[in-house]
């Protein structure tokens, strides 16, 4: 005969199992090692009898070879006990067949439940998550963004890119749920949200920014997508009764590089004057903002350059200090 294993994902709703896997309990006495497994208030309701056992897998698997077994695993796979079952079947003269039938399956996206748990008990147990705040939490935020661009620029777009996209998630998680401890708590039950709340948002604001493919709006090309999302922006901005300026919501924290060559962009498109960005104060700040402006109008990216000669200037200082005497100055 043989022995059937009904695996399930820890990341879908109990209850919920695919047609296979009903079958499946349906064909032979279904036991499990799982007394508290999350799907046997379902399955009972269904009329299915499953048997909580002590795991045997010597008698599981003899059982296997004159009937059919229904092992319902546990949800994070069995596989120590799956591995002693498949040793002990192997001995037998006449091994059963095994068959795994998964039971669920894991949607695009699934194991972000998992982080979702992981932070809960960070924040609960471990005392240095559980002192944070937003505001302590600023400078890791920061250094995660920057160390996923140094990861780009180095062109490691694998496991190391990988790496780095995770810690900044994590970042937008811990915010997350910082902000959901406030949620119904007394005098600050409007600024609470949660991770669903984040995600829900982002998925608005992109159905709603891209109606040429969530809706029926047609474009010719991406310029005429940049020049609606544009618009659509102002539109929003209206809404929640923010100045009309080209330049609301742009972050002046963000390093000045950056954001002298993000004000050019933004008063640009709005048709702004050239002669706004001449004799601005102070001197040297002006002479940086207008090489900027230049770099811009050469179609660079300004942020890129200045990085790049950066690194150029790096390796040349580290070549110097590979050939330079040690016990020159400023070596020593």
């Amino acid at each position: 005969m043989a022995l059937i294993v009904v695996t399930t994902s820890p990341r879908v709703a109990p209850g919920l199992l695919a047609p296979a896997a009903w079958k499946a309990l349906t064909r032979g006495r279904v036991l499990t090692g799982t007394p508290d497994h999350p799907y046997l208030p379902y399955l009972d309701e269904a009329g299915v009898r499953v048997e909580v056992v002590t795991p045997d897998p010597g008698a599981i698997a003899r059982e296997s070879r004159t009937g059919t077994v229904v092992w319902l695993a546990a949800q994070d796979g069995d596989e120590d006990f799956m591995r002693a079952v498949g040793h002990a079947a192997i001995s037998l003269d006449e091994p059963p067949e095994i068959e795994v039938v998964p039971g669920s399956y894991d949607l695009p996206g699934a194991r972000l439940l998992d982080l979702v748990q992981v932070m809960d008990r960070l924040r609960r147990e471990c005392p240095w998550d559980r002192k944070q705040t937003h505001e302590s939490l600023v400078p890791y935020l920061v250094e995660e963004a920057y160390e996923v661009l140094e990861t780009i620029h180095q062109g490691d777009y694998g496991p190391p890119l990988r790496e780095e996209l995770g810690d900044l998630l994590l970042q937008v998680m811990f915010h997350a749920r910082l902000a959901q401890e406030r949620m119904g708590a007394e005098g600050t039950s409007g600024d609470g949200f949660d991770i669903d709340d984040v995600a829900a948002g982002i998925v608005e604001k992109l159905v709603r920014r891209h109606p040429h493919v969530f809706a029926d709006v047609d474009v010719s090309g991406a310029g005429e997508v940049s020049d609606n999302w544009e618009t659509i922006k102002a539109a929003e901005r209206a809404a929640k009764g923010e100045t009309a300026s080209a330049l609301s919501g742009v972050p002046m924290g963000q390093p000045a590089i950056s954001l002298a060559a993000q004000l050019l962009r933004r008063a640009g498109r709005a048709g702004a004057p050239a002669s706004l960005a001449g004799d601005l104060a102070p001197p040297a700040g002006a002479r940086l903002f207008t090489l900027v402006r230049e770099t811009q109008d050469a179609g660079l990216d300004p942020e890129a350059e200045l990085r790049a000669a950066a690194r150029e200037y790096r390796r040349r200082v580290e070549e110097w200090e590979g050939t330079a005497d040690p016990a020159a100055p400023g070596l020593e």
